[in-house]
């Protein structure tokens, strides 16, 4: 097997970092600068309170955060009060704090003094670079392939002068932003977050009128690359999987297929059958899931960064060119609000773009035009 390439695509407001391999999406990342999921963060801390019903203890971060720590990450040697450098190890979830931990912290790193943040944990690409150490990075920013030089060997870093990722990876990373994955043999599996777990039910499509071995080829190729949409979009909690058709016995004889595709990913574990035949999963939650990310549907902010990823290439392509967006209000606002976003296009174009909301273009039909001179 080749050895994989790391591939690092900036543009205004979003960092995107991918592993592919032979032709084959292995990991995706979306991060936002803006808004860091703070895992690997390491914090001082404060311990505000013991909850026993939970083994583990309330902290208090910066800016009155709160944080969990549980007693068997450190949690059972401190006390009300107490002032601790602490690891952020999972990232907040729904209105709950970061889970911590106070082990592997450098010994001197300061315990005393206001709670802040103390450093930074590594980013996608550095974790994917530390993850696979033969593998080369290649970006298209000067500015990202300068920072990752920095920390890396110089030679793993490649500068493009074409977007780092091609049509076939960005069709990927639409892929896993959409409710739709076709399978071979005509077949989809249909992906449902919802806030208690995440529902994923095979289709059968084409293959419905077929015979049964066309059917069960279905379902063989959805448990493969249910596993697989399991782990690139960063899914977890409670997941069930609903096979097309079949008996519960049947669909148990599928298990160890589900359990061999789950093990590429120490995250996931498959629990079993449902009385219902579903097929029940839990996967570790580390990182949000790329649909807290990006929204589902996509959040306003999440389409006005794509009109300006597409609009940063086409000033790229043609330098001196003014550019507008054309979008709904709520887009519009939304990319106004966005810490740097508007900022890092107006310094990469060398002028910034012009935003013009207008109420009659629904959410997804944003327009990226050039402004062309009145005539006098």
């Amino acid at each position: 097997m080749a050895e994989p390439s790391i591939l690092v695509s900036t543009s205004p407001g979003e960092r995107r970092a991918a592993l592919w391999r032979d032709g084959r999406l292995e990991a995706a990342f979306i991060e936002r600068p803006a808004h860091p999921d703070g895992v690997g963060d390491l914090h001082l801390c404060r311990i505000t309170a013991r909850v026993p019903a939970l083994s583990g203890v309330f902290v208090a971060l910066e800016g009155g955060e709160s944080g969990f720590l549980p007693d068997a990450q450190g949690g059972e040697r401190v006390s009300e009060g107490d002032m601790l450098p602490l690891r952020v190890t999972r990232a907040a979830q729904g209105g709950k704090g970061p889970r911590l931990s106070a082990t592997g912290i450098p010994a001197d790193l300061p315990r005393s003094g206001p709670l802040r943040l103390l450093q930074r944990g590594p980013d996608a690409a550095l974790r994917l670079a530390a993850a696979h150490p033969a593998a080369a990075l290649a970006t298209d920013s000067p500015a990202e392939a300068a920072r990752l030089r920095a920390v890396l060997d110089p030679a793993r870093v490649r500068l493009l002068s074409r977007p780092a990722f091609d049509e076939a990876v960005e069709a990927e990373f639409d892929l896993l932003a959409s409710p739709e994955v076709p399978l071979p043999g005509g077949g989809r599996l249909l992906v449902h977050p919802t806030p208690a777990l995440t529902a994923l039910d095979v289709d059968t499509g084409a293959a419905a009128g077929r015979d049964s071995g066309a059917h069960r080829a279905v379902n063989a190729a959805a448990l493969a690359e249910a596993a697989r949409q399991i782990r690139l979009r960063h899914l977890a909690g409670p997941i069930l999987l609903d096979l097309a058709g079949g008996t519960a016995k049947s669909r148990a004889v599928l298990l160890p297929a589900l359990k061999s595709a789950a093990g590429a990913d120490p995250l996931l574990r498959v629990v079993g059958l449902t009385g219902l035949g579903l097929m029940e999963m839990v996967r570790t939650r580390i990182h949000p899931p790329l649909h807290e990310v990006l929204g589902f549907p996509p959040h306003p902010l999440t389409l006005g960064l794509a009109a300006l990823r597409r609009a940063a290439r086409e000033a790229a392509s043609r330098p001196g060119a003014a550019l507008a967006l054309r979008a709904h209000p709520r887009v519009i606002g939304a990319l106004r609000g966005e810490p740097g976003a508007l900022e890092a296009f107006a310094t990469a174009a060398a002028h910034p773009i012009s935003l013009h909301p207008e109420p009659a273009l629904l959410p997804g039909d944003e327009v990226v035009e050039e402004v062309r001179p009145h005539a006098k």
